[in-house]
């Protein structure tokens, strides 16, 4: 099972993916984990005000690589880097899209939990 969303970026309406095949994907593109990753962003972002800088410069690149991959599941037409893909914006602002990447990801987690509480009850029966 998987969630998507469309987020405008740049005035543009984007469409991104979150499903469980997200983490792995996001690995062997990146050698790293999206949990983690999701996680220090998230606590980045709360910590600052729109309008100031609070993320370095691997962060911002954590938050580019995991948009990338979630909008390339979404959409296989989009290309094949994250550089590339990222030169079809003008600037835009991570403390805009990052939320929402954030919830998506927290509603395609709760959905898999939800699913194996329902499992766990059918099958005591």
């Amino acid at each position: 099972m998987s969630i998507t969303r469309t987020i405008e970026i740049d005035g543009k309406d984007i469409l991104f993916k979150a499903s469980a095949a997200i983490p792995r994907i996001y690995r062997l593109n990146f050698q790293r984990d999206i949990y983690k990753d999701l996680r220090a962003l998230e606590q980045s972002v709360n910590g600052s005000e729109e309008g100031e800088s609070g993320l370095d410069l691997f962060s911002l690149e954590m938050f580019e690589n995991i948009a990338f991959v979630m909008a390339k599941h979404a959409e296989g037409s989009i290309p094949d880097t994250p550089e590339e893909w990222l030169d079809g914006f003008n600037t835009f602002s991570i403390y805009q899209v990052l939320p929402k990447l954030i919830e998506l990801w927290g509603l395609n987690v709760q959905t898999d939990v939800e699913a194996k509480k329902n499992f766990a009850q059918q099958s005591v029966k």
